[in-house]
């Protein structure tokens, strides 16, 4: 017997009031919006920017949400696409969860400067959860680094208890500030970091007049330095976790982490992936196979009605009264937007 399932929130749901907010104890209140300036050209002076986060885009870490640039209501990245929500100011670099959370991952200066202000003490928990209150404090635990001429950079959601700077301390490229934590409004763990000139929101991706929408935009129009820029390319949607599971698997299962593999006894072999960043209109498709080639199951979903900010889908079989046959099980999870694949990936499991 074969199955497949799907569970899905929309960008609205997951997304709406993450990752905004400034450290208030020792920092101004948050505002309702940031103030996007697209058409003043950052100085000569602005800092180059490294990987703000010790993970690897693509594979253990990956973009969640970029500043969003329209100043209306609608929602607008530096490509024109919609991996946004209104009125994001930062940067939302995602873990794949909580597993990897608790085993820690750092945050990192983006950029050398001073210390200015910090926030911690804020307990870490989504604010999905009954009861919980983040007013004034959005950010939740964070960091403010001054980089000279204006300019800053602001590390939200930081794990409580793990800022290992002070203010007025000295820091350089590189240097860790903290790890990646859930505190403040957001229901994941990821760092949202904020790139500001004289107070006002810069995105980092496409400072400069012309730069967004631009097919061409890269780094060489970023303030990233260039390695990090070509590790930062625009991605339309991602895989934030994938990989084999002895039964049914819920959305809260796979963001709490250390989903168990089948085993040779386990009564189902099941294939899951969670993707970040599809639009309406994507087809998905999800195919396993045995050992010796044999497909156990299939599912093509029907197009997504609309953009989804993460979306679930498993297929899998139970296990034939034989048991399972040992070897080498495959996955492969596929999407299909407009008639080409956009995201491709591959599992295997040995039994």
């Amino acid at each position: 017997m074969t199955f497949a399932r799907c569970a899905t929130l929309s960008a609205v749901a997951l997304l709406a009031g993450c990752g905004r907010g400034t450290p208030a104890a020792t920092a101004p209140n948050p505002k309702p919006a940031p103030v996007i300036a697209p058409t003043i050209p950052p100085p000569a002076d602005a800092p180059h920017l490294a990987l703000p986060i010790a993970c690897a885009i693509g594979a253990t870490c990956e973009i969640q949400n970029y500043v969003d640039r329209d100043p209306g209501p609608a929602v607008q990245d530096y490509r024109c696409g919609e991996r946004t929500y209104q009125a994001h100011g930062g940067i939302d670099f995602r873990i794949p969860d909580m597993a990897a959370q608790r085993a820690g991952v750092a945050v990192l200066a983006a950029a050398p400067g001073t210390v200015s202000r910090l926030r911690d003490g804020v307990e870490d928990i989504s604010v999905r959860t009954a009861g919980v209150d983040v007013a004034n404090k959005e950010c939740g635990n964070g960091v403010v680094v001054d980089h000279g001429s204006g300019w800053e950079t602001q590390y939200c959601h930081l794990a409580r208890g793990s800022l290992v700077v002070r203010a007025g301390d000295q820091v350089t490229t590189g240097q860790p500030l903290a790890k990646v934590g859930l505190s403040g409004n957001t229901e994941y763990p990821h760092l949202h970091l904020t790139v500001r000139h004289n107070g006002v929101t810069i995105d980092p991706f496409a400072p400069t007049p012309g730069a967004a929408c631009n097919a061409t935009t890269g780094p060489a129009s970023s303030l990233w330095d260039r390695a990090t820029g070509e590790v930062l390319r625009y991605q339309t949607g991602a895989v934030l976790n994938g990989g084999f599971a002895a039964g049914p698997v819920a959305a809260d299962a796979v963001e709490a982490g250390g989903i168990a593999a089948p085993s040779a006894d386990s009564p189902m072999m099941i294939a899951y992936v969670r993707a970040i960043g599809l639009k309406g209109g994507d087809v998905q498709e999800i195919v396993v196979k045995g050992p010796d080639g044999e497909v156990l199951a299939q599912s093509r979903l029907p197009p997504l009605d609309r953009d989804k900010a993460q979306y679930l889908v498993y297929a899998g079989k139970k296990r034939p009264a034989a048991g399972w046959s040992k070897g080498v099980y495959t996955a492969r999870y596929t999407v299909l937007r407009a008639g080409a694949t956009v995201l491709h990936r591959e599992y295997e499991l040995g039994v």
